[in-house]
C-alpha cells in the first residue's frame, strides 16, 4: 500500500512537474528511468535561471538539519541530502541505512528531491570503520594498482563495498525515486583514501570502475551522476581537470566549496564541463544573491548538516527569499 502511495505521490509531484521542463538531455547512464530523465532535464532548464536548495542530514538524522532550515526560513530546501555512513556509530552510522532509505521515500514522497553521497571505507577494511583510520587513510602505490586490477582480492574487496550501496540504490529505483549520486567526492583533495592521484591511472580509473559497476553490472538506471571535486585550493586540493573522468561519466559536475566562492570556482568548472550542469555539492555558508548573480550556473546549493548556523540568519532569509532559489513546492522552470 506505501509503495503504491508513493508510485502516486511520484506522478502527482514528481514527474509531472519536472516533465514541465523536458528538454533534449541523454544522461550518461543508458536507458535512464524516466524519472531520472525528468530530473536531469529539470537541472538543464533552471541552469542559469535559477537555483535550487538543498540541505544535508547526517544518515541517523533523517530530517533534522532540513527541519532546522525550515524552521530558520519558513520554507523546505529542494534537496534532501544523505550518504551511506562508515562508521559503528554516531552520525556515520552504517546501522542507520535502512532508516535513512526510509527518510528518503519519505522525502521524495513530500516532494523533495533526492541526493546521496557514498564516502567509503577503504577496501582494506570491512565496514565498519573509522574516519581516520580508514576513509581518511591511505594506500600505498601498490594497494592501489592491486584495487584497480580485476580479480584481485583487493578488488573484489572493494566489488564487495560498492555492492552494499548497490543493494539499497536499488530500492530506491524499485520505488521509482531517481537521485543525485556522487561517490568519491573531493577527490582532488589530498585527504581521502581516493584523492590526490591524478591522471587515467589515479581518481579517473576508480570513478569509471564505481560507473561500470552500477551502472552495466547492478544496471542502476534511477541515478543522475555527479562528480563532485573540492574548490581548487592550492596546495591541498589541485586543479578539477586532473581528476576528471570525461563528460561520458558524469551528468553534473560540483565543488564543494567551504570559504570565499571565488569566481574562478564557478567559471574554471563551467568551461570543464563544456555545457552540462554544475552544482555547489557543498557548502558552509551559504551563498548570498549577490554571489550568485555573478556566478549564475550553480544549479543547486547544499549546506552540510549542522553549518547552517555558520551563516547570519538574515543571510539564509535573503537567500532563500530570493526569487530566483527555489525551495520545495516551487514550480520548477518551465518550457517558456
Amino acid at each position: 500500500m506505501r509503495k503504491c502511495f508513493l508510485s502516486a505521490l511520484l506522478l502527482t509531484f514528481v514527474v509531472a512537474g519536472l516533465a514541465q521542463a523536458q528538454i533534449a538531455v541523454e544522461p550518461v547512464t543508458p536507458n535512464a528511468s524516466p524519472e531520472a530523465r525528468a530530473l536531469l532535464s529539470a537541472i538543464y532548464r533552471l541552469s542559469g535561471r535559477n537555483i535550487l536548495s538543498g540541505q544535508h542530514n547526517y544518515i541517523g538524522a533523517k530530517s533534522k538539519y532540513t527541519d532546522q532550515a525550515h524552521f530558520v526560513t519558513g520554507k523546505w530546501p529542494t534537496l534532501w541530502s544523505s550518504d551511506f555512513g562508515f562508521a559503528a556509530k554516531g552520525n556515520d552510522d552504517i546501522h542507520a541505512r535502512d532508516t535513512m532509505v526510509a527518510e528518503a521515500r519519505r522525502q521524495f514522497g513530500d516532494g523533495s528531491l533526492i541526493a546521496l553521497t557514498w564516502r567509503a571505507v577503504r577496501p582494506l577494511e570491512d565496514e565498519p570503520a573509522g574516519l581516520k583510520e580508514s576513509v581518511q587513510a591511505k594506500l600505498t602505490g601498490e594497494q592501489w594498482q592491486e584495487l584497480l586490477t580485476p580479480d584481485t582480492p583487493l578488488h573484489k574487496r572493494w566489488e564487495a563495498h560498492i555492492d552494499t550501496a548497490a543493494g539499497y540504490l536499488k530500492r530506491l529505483q524499485d520505488a521509482k525515486i531517481p537521485v543525485l549520486w556522487r561517490p568519491y567526492h573531493e577527490a582532488n583533495g589530498n585527504w581521502f583514501w581516493w584523492g590526490g592521484r591524478k591522471g587515467e591511472n589515479g581518481f579517473v580509473a576508480l570513478y569509471r570502475m564505481t560507473y561500470d559497476r552500477l551502472v552495466n553490472y547492478h544496471h542502476l538506471d534511477n541515478l543522475v551522476w555527479v562528480w563532485n571535486s573540492n574548490a581548487p585550493t592550492g596546495a591541498n586540493a589541485g586543479p578539477y581537470a586532473d581528476f576528471f573522468p570525461g563528460l561520458r561519466y558524469c551528468d553534473v559536475l560540483a565543488a564543494d566549496v567551504y570559504g570565499e566562492f571565488k569566481q574562478s570556482y564557478h567559471d574554471d568548472l563551467a568551461a570543464l564541463a563544456n555545457g552540462r550542469p554544475i552544482a555547489l555539492g557543498e557548502v558552509g555558508r551559504v551563498p548570498t544573491p549577490a554571489v550568485l548573480k555573478d556566478q549564475a550556473k550553480w544549479a543547486w546549493f547544499m549546506v552540510w548538516a549542522d553549518l547552517l548556523r555558520m551563516s547570519k540568519v538574515e543571510v539564509v532569509k535573503e537567500l532563500f527569499d530570493d526569487p530566483h532559489t527555489l525551495s520545495r513546492g516551487d514550480p520548477l522552470p518551465g518550457k517558456n
